[in-house]
């Protein structure tokens, strides 16, 4: 009985699912054939079991208030919404190959716009964290800290996880700095190429946070629909279970997202990894 109390505890600090919902390639796969797009997400959550989802197509552009609202009414009380930041705030003002880069007011009114998209999920308590994943250009020095300190203090009334691609913030001083001003590390499980971050067990807030980008090996050079065609193996997935065990132990509500969306493979990956956990996602049974 105390085993089994202890573990449902566990369970509720856990949230498993995937980086984004929609695809296509999921149709015939993991969904109906002929299911209709916007049914998609009911589908993910009620009839897959997954009670969170990562929404990365808010990284090409800041989507309306509106469009949370409806998919925040598409998913069950305790499902959660992990939300990427545009790449206007993330990205491009680091970018030297753009020949304008944003300047400060240009990314001040992307907070604002962004914060006013996601508002809708923080009122309806289904807001998991906000993601800022910077890029491999994204170098540690007093201006990059800087930046990200203004990120923490102008949404400082969300969950704010910060996501590196340059393994020169995969050291201590750095989890140190993110400790001090309250900001989850996200984990990652991604390439092993040499200036990408290795799978580190560490969480510098309430939130432990891991993305599974899969590990092909031409992360670089390929097209991003090839990226992240990837099937972790068992063997692999229990690597990312033992950090993952150790993440709940620290954290209050640990987030885990399988990137590798390639042909179904991070659904089917989560829930092999749910099982992993001993978590048996809660699905219904002829939704459709």
């Amino acid at each position: 009985m105390i085993v089994r109390k202890t573990l449902s505890k566990m369970l509720k600090k856990i949230k498993i699912g995937t980086s984004g919902f929609s695809f296509s390639d999921w149709k015939g796969v993991l969904y109906p054939e002929k299911i209709p797009n916007h049914r998609m997400l009911e589908f993910y959550a009620k009839y897959l079991g997954f009670n969170a989802v990562e929404i990365n197509s808010t990284y090409y552009r800041i989507p309306s208030p509106k469009s949370f609202e409806l998919m925040a009414k598409k998913t069950p009380p305790d499902f959660s919404f992990s939300v990427k930041a545009f790449k206007g705030i993330t990205h491009d003002p680091f970018d030297n190959r753009m020949e304008e880069k944003p300047d400060m007011a240009q990314i001040e009114t992307y907070f604002k716009q962004f914060n006013e998209s996601i508002m809708f999920l923080k009122e309806a308590e289904k807001l998991g964290a906000l993601l800022f994943q910077f890029p491999v250009f994204f170098y540690p020095q007093s201006s990059t800290m800087d930046y990200i300190l203004k990120i923490r203090d102008f949404f400082s009334d969300f969950p704010v996880v910060i996501e590196f691609r340059n393994i020169a913030w995969a050291q201590e001083k750095y989890y140190e700095f993110l400790r001090k001003n309250t900001i989850a590390f996200c984990a990652v499980y991604e390439p092993k190429l040499p200036r990408l971050l290795p799978l580190v067990d560490v969480v510098t807030a309430k939130i432990g946070y891991l993305r599974c980008h899969g590990r092909n090996p031409n992360w670089f050079n390929a097209p991003v629909s090839e990226r992240y065609n990837y099937n972790y193996s068992d063997q692999e997935l229990k690597e990312i279970e033992r950090v993952v065990r150790s993440m709940i132990e620290k954290a209050e509500v640990s987030f885990i997202f399988f990137n590798n969306c390639h042909a179904g493979h991070a659904a089917k990956n989560a829930m092999k990894f749910a099982e992993l956990l001993g978590i048996e996602l809660q699905k219904e049974k002829d939704l459709f």
